[in-house]
């Protein structure tokens, strides 16, 4: 059986991947941002599925801290998207889009995936701090 940290590890991970590539989809134009998004996207899908495995025991701490560095790079492409550093590839140009919520179109970042990804670290955390207690339960 799964355990519940892995299983919504997972669950953040597919949301995650599924909602990064449906952002790259909607980019008039393949820029860095996008394909960043769309490459990420399918590698947190893998992990995602990795993670209903029971390949994802050797992983150990490994799966947490994998999650920890997708959400730090989510984070870093949508400050970068924020301040206009990268183009977003919408047709508007340089930071301005039409992709994310209605709240932030025009603005280049997307509070969707700044949640999504703010969820990811905290899993990440979650399932590396898990490793560590379940280890000094045991005394080892």
């Amino acid at each position: 059986m799964v355990p519940n940290t892995r299983l919504y590890g997972a669950s953040i991970a597919f949301t995650s991947g599924l909602y990064s590539l449906w952002s790259a989809s909607l980019a008039s134009r393949m820029v860095t941002s996008s394909w960043l998004m769309a490459v990420l996207g399918v590698v947190v899908l893998v992990h995602g599925a990795v993670l209903l495995t029971d390949y994802a025991d050797r992983l150990g701490e490994t799966s947490g801290l994998l999650m920890i560095v997708y959400a730090v790079v989510m984070l870093l492409n949508q400050a970068l998207l924020g301040t206009g550093v990268m183009d977003d590839g919408s047709s508007m140009g340089m930071g301005g889009g039409m992709g994310g919520s209605s709240l932030t179109a025009g603005m280049g970042w997307d509070a969707g995936m700044v949640a999504l990804a703010a969820l990811m670290l905290l899993s990440g955390l979650i399932m590396s701090r898990k490793t560590g207690m379940e280890s000094a339960s045991r005394g080892t």
